[in-house]
């Protein structure tokens, strides 16, 4: 099988087409020109563009069984927000058309957990929780969710596309970090002093990466899957890591309004004025407020997803960190 698949370079893609190769597929790998290769499988063919104009590398479709779509502009604070729209969703309009004139006869899109209509109270929503475009809260909930209606609108008019919605990965390969890479890395270098109210559904990368490969054969045109794990508070997952790591877990909870104060003044200083990413971004801490858990219940049924602890994949997250120098190991590791 010959797969097309954008965003290998990143988190979840790397895993995807590392799955792919070993499992015999030729590769055909989307990257950037200044993105950092060196987790891309060894004998793929590296296409070099950019989802902001897919016409320059659209040659590279021809002749392909599949395109996995993984790629996207994932960052909670950017200066030019339209930046983030052109690759996310006008990306995917543009890739989803070109892959149809191509003849690529099966697409799956990476869309995300963060288009499904979370609660405040901890409801666990699932693909058929109502949810709008009210309900999208900055530019990249936003930019994912209209890009997940080009991808169903596509599947509506006759295009084999289903949707993946992950929920939170974590593992090994996180090199950028993600956001949620970046929380095992701070703890990691005892620089998570306290926690706030929050929730998240966890889920081993390499159980995402293996729905990719299932989707493309049991998948169904035009329906969204939530790819999830555990339904873990922040000071759960925090509790968890101190287990591994032998590191102490913060006891001090602070309230979103202090949160949100810190974040409105990291984002004016360290982002406005000083024109970098800033630690915390008010996003981020909007999004905390409402508790990101979620039912994996259909994917478990269609696609066959293992629903596990993720005691493993935040060992592998912390075991990589470690050893690629994100941070020290700690005192008691391996004990």
């Amino acid at each position: 099988m010959r797969l097309f698949i954008t965003g290998a370079t990143g988190f979840v893609g790397a895993h995807v087409a590392r799955l792919a190769a070993e499992q015999g597929a030729d590769l055909r790998l989307l990257s950037r020109s200044t993105s950092n290769k060196k987790n891309l499988p060894a004998n793929a063919d590296i296409v070099t563009g950019d989802l902001r104009n897919p016409f320059a590398f659209a040659s590279a479709l021809q002749g392909c069984d599949a395109l996995i779509h993984v790629a996207a502009d994932y960052r909670l604070w950017v200066p030019d927000p339209a930046e983030m729209y052109q690759a996310n969703v006008e990306g995917t309009r543009e890739l989803l058309r070109l892959a149809r004139e191509a003849g690529v006869p099966r697409v799956v899109y990476t869309s995300s957990v963060a288009t499904m209509g979370f609660k405040k109270d901890g409801t666990v929503v699932d693909e058929t929780t109502p949810v709008s475009e009210a309900d999208m809260i900055g530019h990249y909930k936003r930019s994912k969710w209209l890009a997940e209606q080009v991808a169903l609108e596509a599947a509506r008019a006759g295009q084999h596309v289903m949707v993946l919605n992950p929920t939170t990965p974590i593992g090994a390969l996180d090199t950028k970090p993600t956001p949620t890479g970046r929380i095992v890395v701070d703890f990691l270098n005892k620089n998570f002093p306290a926690y706030v109210d929050t929730g998240l559904n966890l889920v081993d990368v390499e159980e995402i990466a293996r729905m990719h490969l299932i989707a493309l054969e049991r998948g169904t045109p035009g329906e969204r899957y939530i790819l999830g794990g555990e339904n873990l508070t922040l000071k759960q997952i925090l509790d968890r890591l101190a287990a591994i790591t032998g590191l102490a877990s913060p006891k001090m909870k602070v309230p979103h309004g202090v949160a949100m104060a810190f974040a409105f003044f990291d984002e004016t200083i360290t982002g406005k004025l000083r024109g970098k990413e800033p630690r915390a971004t008010v996003e981020a801490v909007r999004m905390g407020r409402k508790m990101m858990f979620a039912s994996s219940a259909k994917a478990e049924r269609e696609l066959g997803l293992h629903v596990q602890s993720v005691e493993s994949a935040l060992r592998a997250a912390c075991e990589w960190f470690i050893a690629n120098d994100y941070a020290p190991e700690p005192p008691a590791w391996g004990r």
